[in-house]
């Protein structure tokens, strides 16, 4: 089997399942060989801001001089993205043999009425890699949900971690925040250690806290308050972090290259769960924290990837990361004029991120994101009409940058580019955006 012929064979598959439950990709893994019991693991939840924890869990880990294994969802610049190894994703030749092994696995067991999914189907594939790699931690992000994603075959890992809870996938994993809640912590295990994001909805708290004292784990709750911001600006941010639990309650100084205020709140869970596998052994020195934190790459959140114009890329695309970016672009964009190209699915929750966000911009252009699923760039200029800002469709991506260059180089200085909207969106802009060189931009 190539390459190609991997992907295909994963692509076959339906993405989701005719019925919850974890017993089809638990015989799936066993029929493999069981990789998982040869694991330790890192296993992230929430609504929100689990891939930038996970980024920084990874880099922290690697720099720390564990064989760090790190699964992710979705991919933003190409598939291999969601199998990576200290930062490399995995090689071609290595996924098309990985799946050549599994592949006849899962049409004996769809021959048996067991329908395994591509999502499940990934998460083996990673599995087996990781394991044949000797590991020494994986982090491992959830895709959907907790309680009943693929992902919650493991046994109990070395933390559990629960991040931003918002309204998002409601009719999969409920209406509620304490509803949405009891679905994330599915993840946490019976005699474990749990570390949750210290700003959270009315509820949410309090539906963790029970389930973790139910589970005899260790709760932690990384409170914003250990954190204090020193500066921050397009570049990044520097804060201090103290904690009793920290050396003693000394006063460490950090640096992130990644964008937000919630990214702060994003770091001190990371630390936080840094003193958890502290606690079990694992050898993380204050430098590898640093430099782990300092060498974070996360493409496609807050990500800045031009200075003149500004042009930014997030892939915020439901109303708890509709608000973050809000925050972002009040804070670093004040006083600019601004340009949104925004592009989103049809199913999330557009409305609630479109009032956050289309007031704040000049001129927005809307595009339909690659995906069965996205709102087509005509309803979706539509909906951002109603706020009275100039607003178009564009149909083509390199069209809506074009188009977003031109209105930014009417400005003097030229206005900030903000792409946001649908992960799916985000690949295809990035490389339109990162080829245009600014020679050609000058010419517009």
């Amino acid at each position: 089997m190539t390459y190609q012929e991997a992907i295909e064979a994963i692509n076959s598959l339906l993405v989701f399942g005719s019925q919850p439950g974890l017993e089809r990709v638990s015989e799936l893994v066993k029929r493999i060989g069981s990789p998982d019991h040869q694991l330790r693991f890192v296993h992230v939840a929430g609504t929100n801001g689990k891939g930038s924890v996970c980024a920084y869990l990874s880099s922290i880990l690697q720099q720390a001089g564990c064989k760090t294994g790190l699964f992710i969802s979705p991919y933003v610049l190409e598939f291999r993205e969601r199998f990576q190894i200290n930062g490399e994703m995995i090689p071609k030749e290595t996924l098309a043999a990985i799946v050549s092994e599994i592949f006849p696995v899962v049409q004996e067991m769809k021959e048996e009425g067991k329908i395994i999914t591509e999502f499940e189907m990934v998460l083996a594939a990673a599995l087996k890699w990781y394991a044949q790699e000797n590991c020494d931690i994986v982090v491992l992000e959830t895709g959907l949900g907790g309680r009943f994603d693929a992902t919650n075959i493991i046994d109990t890992p070395l933390a559990s971690v629960i991040m931003s809870i918002s309204l998002d996938h409601t009719a999969i994993l409920g209406d509620t925040y304490e509803k949405i809640a009891f679905e994330k912590c599915g993840i946490i295990k019976e005699g474990g250690k749990t570390i949750l994001y210290g700003e959270q909805p009315e509820g949410v708290k309090e539906v963790v806290q029970r389930i973790a004292a139910d589970r005899h784990n260790e709760l932690t709750i990384a409170e914003i308050s250990t954190v204090k911001p020193l500066h921050t600006g397009l570049t990044g941010s520097v804060f201090t972090f103290e904690s009793e639990d920290w050396n003693g309650g000394e006063r460490a100084v950090f640096s992130i290259p990644l964008i937000g205020a919630h990214q702060f709140k994003n770091a001190v869970t990371a630390l936080h769960t840094v003193i958890a596998l502290r606690k079990q052994g694992v050898d993380i020195s204050d430098e590898a924290v640093r430099q782990g934190l300092q060498r974070v790459s996360f493409p496609a959140r807050l990500e800045l990837l031009k200075n003149d114009p500004v042009v930014l890329l997030d892939g915020a695309h439901n109303p708890g990361g509709a608000a973050a970016l809000a925050s972002a672009v009040n804070t670093y964009l004040s006083g600019n004029h601004k340009i949104a190209v925004v592009g989103m699915l049809a199913d999330k929750d557009v409305h609630t991120a479109l009032s956050l966000l289309i007031p704040l911009f000049d001129s927005v252009i809307a595009v339909a994101p690659p995906n069965p699923r996205a709102m087509s760039a005509k309803n979706l200029a539509a909906e951002a009409s109603v706020y009275h800002i100039p607003t178009e469709a564009a149909e083509d991506y390199a069209e809506a940058y074009r188009k977003a260059l031109k209105l930014a180089h009417e400005n003097d200085p030229p206005a900030a580019i903000v792409v946001f909207g649908s992960l799916y969106l985000a690949s295809e802009m990035r490389r339109i955006i990162l080829q245009e060189s600014d020679t050609q931009a000058d010419k517009i």
